[in-house]
């Protein structure tokens, strides 16, 4: 009789592509050993396809197991000969029930963690804390939007606690309510009190989700103070800072401003690329500087994206046995952009050019010869004639053209200016991809 974790995914083969399924969710191996009702752990052959599984298929996993037992899971995806502490020569063996239990992803530690200008205040912040829990910042309340790095940082500490052979737990706030359900249905709210208040450092991701739960914000509370009481150190992640919370009580809002409030801004082009390239050092895949580059400026806001695109480069470039060049990288992923410039126009462009090099739009459509100006002139028109099916006559018109060659002779210029210089077309393909961002808003 096939195991729980097998029916699941055999289930799961009926809802995503074969390719998917082949490449990805058949190399899976369901650990039935050590899986529990609340918790289903699988192996993958290597962290890339651990990855990607965690990213696109992990929510259909433990949905399916919901569906077949009526509990849904934590999915726990780990690399096979590989444990789920964390790589720290110095650190003393951590029992393995232990780790478990904490549900860290081992990769998460701060030497993965690329620091830029838009996340540096909740690295050292994080950093901080990790040598001196709950004497600093207790609690540390990180916010910011889907996928920029605050689960890596909280579970950065939680890595450095572990090896420590400190007790961490860490949650999501569904995960804190079902388990709060279950030990109440159960009569059993003595454990579910041990566990969530007598650990070392309690992590919990997405606090936003506790609006408007009033039972479950009186339990939280008392967890919170239970922990900071004894001086246990509290890390908390929100999409948003307290006071900006709906349907949360006034007195978790000041309690979880009580330590530190750190944000985290979207990464700037040069993170992004240093992202990328330690993806790739992680993940064992080669991206020469173009490619990089390229990724880059494709990305949206959320870092995550890498980990998928990095996946698909690299099982295409295996399955059809090339290198990943420019040229091939542009082909793989031209679906994924032309799905996102499909409702572009020049107002779109317009608004977008003027927003991120700082001109007004209409000084775009003046007769100006100021440099500043001119410089965002000739990318809006390049952007036009590239992403919209606007005709050179026609651009020429919207933007006081005398006629179509000199639409031409702007094309060209840019073209030679991005052929010529690194940094100018990396510039332009950013400002291409912020256009194609926003019309998916």
């Amino acid at each position: 009789m096939n195991s729980i974790g097998k029916q699941v995914l055999n289930a799961l083969k009926n809802e995503i592509s074969e390719l998917d399924y082949t490449r990805y969710i058949k190399q899976l191996q369901f650990n039935e050993e050590e899986s529990k009702s609340n918790l289903a752990i699988f192996s993958a052959p290597n962290a890339l396809i651990a990855n990607w599984i965690r990213t696109k298929f992990a929510d259909k996993i433990a949905h399916l197991f919901e569906v077949n037992t009526n509990i849904k899971p934590t999915v726990l995806i780990n690399v096979l000969s590989s444990t789920i502490t964390p790589s720290v020569t110095t650190a003393p063996t951590i029992p393995a029930e232990r780790a478990i239990t904490s549900l860290l992803n081992p990769s998460y530690t701060f030497q993965n963690f690329v620091v830029g200008g838009s996340n540096n205040f909740a690295y050292i912040a994080a950093k901080n804390v990790s040598e001196k829990p709950g004497v600093v910042y207790n609690p540390l309340f990180i916010y910011g939007g889907v996928g920029l790095g605050k689960t890596h940082l909280m579970q950065a500490v939680g890595n450095v606690m572990l090896s420590q052979g400190k007790t961490v737990i860490y949650t999501s706030v569904e995960q804190f309510l079902n388990d709060f359900s279950r030990h109440l249905s159960n009569r059993t709210m003595d454990r579910f009190k041990d566990k969530y208040r007598k650990c070392d450092l309690l992590l919990i991701d997405d606090i936003q989700f506790l609006s408007g739960k009033n039972q479950i914000q009186e339990e939280f509370f008392h967890t919170f103070e239970a922990l900071r009481n004894e001086n246990k150190q509290i890390i908390i992640t929100s999409d948003k800072k307290p006071k900006q919370i709906g349907g949360l009580e006034e007195r978790l809002k000041s309690r979880f401003e009580w330590g530190l409030v750190a944000d985290i801004q979207p990464p700037e082009l040069e993170t992004k690329i240093e992202i990328i390239k330690k993806k790739c050092e992680i993940n064992r895949v080669k991206l020469d500087r173009e490619v990089i580059n390229y990724v880059a400026t494709i990305i949206e806001n959320n870092t995550r994206e890498i980990e998928g695109i990095l996946s698909k480069l690299n099982a295409y470039s295996q399955l059809m046995g090339v290198d990943i060049t420019i040229e091939f990288a542009r082909n793989v992923l031209k679906e994924q952009m032309a799905e996102k410039r499909s409702n572009i126009t020049i107002d779109l462009i317009m608004e977008t050019v003027a927003k991120e090099l700082n001109v007004k739009t209409s000084e775009i459509r003046s007769k100006s010869r100021n440099s500043n100006i001119v410089y965002a002139r000739r990318i809006a028109i390049y952007l036009s004639r590239s992403l919209t099916p606007n005709s050179m006559p026609q651009l020429a018109q919207y933007f006081g053209m005398k006629d179509h060659t000199a639409v031409s002779h702007t094309m060209k210029k840019i073209q030679e200016l991005m052929k010529n210089d690194e940094d100018f077309k990396i510039k332009v393909e950013e400002l291409s991809n912020k256009v194609s961002m926003d019309t998916s808003e």
